[in-house]
């Protein structure tokens, strides 16, 4: 494949002011964040994950249990109503997702040699059934991820994806270069097929390159394989579009803060949290199944389209042996994208495209009681563009309330 020289044209904030600005939220707890290797950027990948781990202050680091104050599988499924409701959605204790179906495939880079036994350890932590996952390749023999945060961001994606589907066959989709450039065809319509091979599903991919760049549009194509839906983490750095977030073909996901009272107890509230990525595209245009917000993204397509839990400080229990050396809390967009690619798959609805799920959705927002009854419209915080009512450039829609009429 031709090599293509990339043109950022949206600036990324830079890391040391995108970890202070997470100070700024009233976040549920203030302590430690870092960004791994992949957060960073490896130097021979231009992508990189909007991944983070927090360690709160007063709390002594034990990477043998799950941290105190992380979400759980059984939180985050009350949360976002894949399971009844319950008082508080209880960290510990809360009921666990049951459905799912078909497949979904995470898109990573390279291969971590504990991923099966962290997400088996993972699993049995919290009750949720055993699974083998699945890996395919792009590449004959891809690279070890150890270590360079890709493992702790393959680990998050089966973990949580599972967790809110646990009936979905995870397949882990191994790209071996940077997947826009020389192995993104190949990464894509793999991860496509294979899930097609299950009947349909979803495909998550947690990684951008903190902006666009000429030409992106040529690739737009290579994330649309009949009976898939895509997700896309919406970035890190807060407002500013990002690609493949801004893809027509994938479903931008933003991240929030969940909002816990001081006996931890969920208040039923999120707020924009200040990393999430968002905002109008300068290269893609607008989508029809936007009009109905045309008034605020004009002619081109504005991200997110759907919010989950992204605040570090918010962030949810990750079990990886090598990438924090057992149990941590993560945060970033990176949970947001397979929680949402989750939590859809729960439904037990497979739309036969991207196009065709955005659609639906997005005329819920002209149906004031039902967009109300089935997303939480956050209304608080920023990314550099306030919330507020209805679709804004940090949590778009809002997060899910009722997915199953999505």
């Amino acid at each position: 494949m031709r090599t293509r020289t990339i043109l950022v044209v949206t600036a990324v904030t830079i890391l040391a002011l995108a970890i202070t600005a997470f100070g700024q939220d009233a976040s549920p707890a203030q302590g430690t964040i870092t960004a791994p290797p992949s957060t960073r950027g490896l130097a021979h990948l231009k992508v990189r994950t909007p991944l983070y781990i927090f360690q709160p202050d007063g709390i002594i680091p034990d990477a043998t249990n799950p941290p105190p104050n992380a979400e759980t599988p059984g939180s985050i499924a009350c949360i976002y109503g894949v399971t009844a409701p319950t008082s508080g959605c209880a960290r510990s204790g809360s009921p666990l997702a049951t459905g799912g179906a078909k497949a979904i495939a995470v898109v990573d880079y390279g291969h971590n040699s504990t991923l099966q036994s962290d997400f088996d350890h993972f699993n049995a932590q919290y009750g949720l059934p055993t699974q083998t996952l699945q890996f395919i390749s792009d590449c004959q023999s891809p690279p070890s991820n150890n270590g360079t945060g890709w493992d702790l961001e393959t680990a998050l994606d089966a973990e949580y994806s599972h967790a809110m589907a646990p009936n979905a066959q995870i397949i882990i989709a191994q790209f071996c270069n940077d997947p826009f450039e020389t192995g993104m065809q190949a990464a894509e319509y793999l991860a496509g097929q294979a899930v097609a091979g299950f009947g349909g599903g979803e495909v998550s991919n947690s990684f951008g390159y903190g902006g666009e760049f000429a030409g992106e549009n040529s690739w737009d194509q290579f994330m649309h394989v009949n009976g898939i839906v895509y997700f896309t983490s919406a970035g890190d750095s807060g407002l500013g579009p990002d690609y493949p977030s801004v893809s027509p073909n994938t479903i931008s996901a933003g991240g929030t803060t969940v909002r816990r009272d001081g006996n931890g107890n969920f208040t039923g509230e999120e707020d924009c949290w200040n990393g999430s990525g968002g905002g109008i595209s300068t290269m893609e245009p607008a989508q029809q199944y936007q009009l109905f917000i045309g008034n605020k993204t004009g002619p081109h397509r504005g991200t997110p389209d759907w919010a989950a839990d992204a605040n570090p400080g918010s962030g949810v229990a990750v079990y990886s042996s090598t990438g924090c050396n057992g149990w941590c809390q993560v945060g970033g967009t990176s949970v947001s994208s397979p929680v949402l690619a989750g939590i859809l798959n729960s439904t037990g609805t497979f739309r036969s495209s991207t196009f065709l799920e955005l659609s639906r959705t997005y005329q819920f927002y002209v149906q004031p009681v039902r967009y109300h009854t089935d997303y939480y419209d956050v209304t608080q915080g920023s990314n550099g563009a306030s919330a507020g009512p209805g679709w804004d450039q940090c949590t778009g829609l809002g997060s899910p309330r009722k997915p199953s009429d999505f």
